[in-house]
């Protein structure tokens, strides 16, 4: 009976048919026509802007208002044009748009499930509707517990560089990977809705040796609303891995492969649409070392570079949502090292003494960008080009190139004190985050660098 009522006052609205289901491809199969939670929005003209307005509830009468659902509820959003011009209402963010509505009384609806917790944008799509002031929050969850989990910082620690695997002969390594999707820290004040291998962005690096056989347990969190994937660039076989672990919410895939070649190696997911994987936070770099491994250094350091495209611009506050129109044309909003734009400069601190051999596996995951890496005030003393172990290294480098999908090594001596930045040398890119630095403590030696003037430390940066 509840029912029949409701489809009978959806028929009656003037203009309004059923409500079109909201395709989702983890959801559709379970939306339902009844809805859980019901809004409906009067379009209006408000001091000369173009409007929504609550017609029901606690919100009655408010502008714009936000609208709070519990995670996993079927929303039933009800558009009833106050105005007579044409509208429509779209939450892009749940792929649910409505017909266009023209004369003044007719309305239409969507109905979609809200099955992921986040702030979600509402608003009209006509051309410049949305500049004129149609557009508002739909917030999915709980605000206190989103509010919490934007805080959690997901950056990679770039000293958590593995075991070197000295002189040991082969063996078998079991590498464990959970594939997660967190909502972490972007900035101070804004955030984004990661994917990541192990809850950090990047992956963590995996170090083993040439002849090491690896098993690798993919496992694809009960929580992920994607299927999941991980292709290794250090595998010869099908995908990478990625053939064999496309892995749905909830499930394990394993594989073993033998580490054949020397190098330092890219990972990421590759599931379709492979770049949005990425982009996500889905890469980690693994390092295959040589025979005998790797020669001592003093320090060592794991960077990567990553972007992200986004629908709101560099330095929004906020929940940032993904762009596909922006990855498509290669222009990212934000871009960092290690998952977060200040993970280099103020969430992990590089340092190092003067006179330390300094080791740095640098990766970009990309998926687009190719790197100019640089250190500001440093010279490269050895660069191991496209992360050839067994190539003799270049030395005495400035800047090296770095495809996405690809690595480097590179080694210097901290001769100097001070804040050595690490950059991509197209740089601008540093506007949109993608800068880290090195502090290397001890005693000056005027032979090398002596000024009466005082040093700016924000020189360069």
């Amino acid at each position: 009976m509840k029912a029949f009522f409701l489809i009978a006052f959806l028929c009656g609205m003037v203009g309004l048919g059923a409500p079109a289901l909201a395709e989702h491809p983890q959801s559709s199969s379970e939306v339902k026509y009844i809805p859980d939670i019901t809004f409906t929005l009067r379009t209006d003209i408000a001091d000369g802007k173009l409007v929504y307005v609550s017609e029901a509830g606690p919100t009655k009468g408010q502008i714009n208002p936000d609208l709070s659902v519990p995670e996993g509820a079927v929303v039933q959003i009800n558009v009833v044009n106050g105005d007579g011009a044409i509208h429509d209402l779209a939450v892009p963010g749940f792929h649910a748009k409505s017909d266009e509505i023209s004369g003044k009384g007719s309305a239409t609806a969507i109905v979609f499930k809200a099955n992921e917790s986040g702030t979600f944008e509402y608003l009209c799509t006509l051309p410049g509707h949305k500049a004129a002031g149609m557009f508002g929050k739909l917030i999915v969850g709980d605000p206190q517990a989103q509010a919490e989990a934007q805080e959690r910082d997901l950056s990679k620690d770039p000293h958590e560089v593995g075991d070197p695997v000295g002189k040991r002969g082969p063996k078998n390594v079991t590498v464990d990977l959970e594939t997660t999707e967190v909502v972490g820290r972007l900035a101070d004040g804004s955030s984004y809705k990661f994917w990541t291998f192990n809850n950090t962005v990047p992956g963590p690096m995996i170090r083993v040796r040439v002849g090491d056989t690896v098993t690798v347990n993919m496992k694809n969190a009960d929580e992920s609303a994607h299927i999941h994937s991980v292709d290794f660039h250090a595998v010869t076989g099908p995908g990478g891995g990625a053939a064999v672990t496309q892995a749905a919410p909830g499930q394990i895939k394993s594989f073993s492969f033998k580490a054949l070649n020397p190098g330092l190696y890219v990972y990421h997911c590759a599931t379709p649409m492979v770049a949005q994987h990425i982009t996500n936070g889905m890469y980690g770099m693994i390092l295959v070392e040589p025979e005998g491994g790797l020669s001592e250094v003093d320090r060592e350091f794991y960077v990567m570079q990553g972007e992200l495209y986004t629908a709101q611009r560099h330095g929004s506050s906020g929940l940032q949502e993904f762009s596909l129109n922006k990855m498509l044309d290669e222009r990212p909003k934000h871009m960092m090292f290690n998952g977060a734009m200040d993970a280099l400069t103020a969430t992990h601190q590089m340092e190092a003494e003067t006179g330390d051999n300094v080791r740095i596996f640098f990766g970009v995951g990309g998926p687009n960008l190719v790197s100019s890496f640089h250190v500001i005030g440093e010279i490269f003393d050895k660069v191991y080009d496209q992360a050839s172990l067994t190539s003799p290294p270049l030395t005495d480098v400035q800047t090296t190139l770095v495809p996405p999908g690809g690595a480097t090594m590179v080694e210097f001596v901290t001769d100097y004190p001070g804040k050595y930045i690490l950059v991509d040398h197209a740089l601008s890119r540093a506007e949109k985050g993608l800068v880290g630095i090195l502090t290397v403590n001890g005693e000056a030696d005027t032979d090398i660098f002596e000024s009466a003037e005082g040093v700016d430390e924000n020189s360069g940066h």
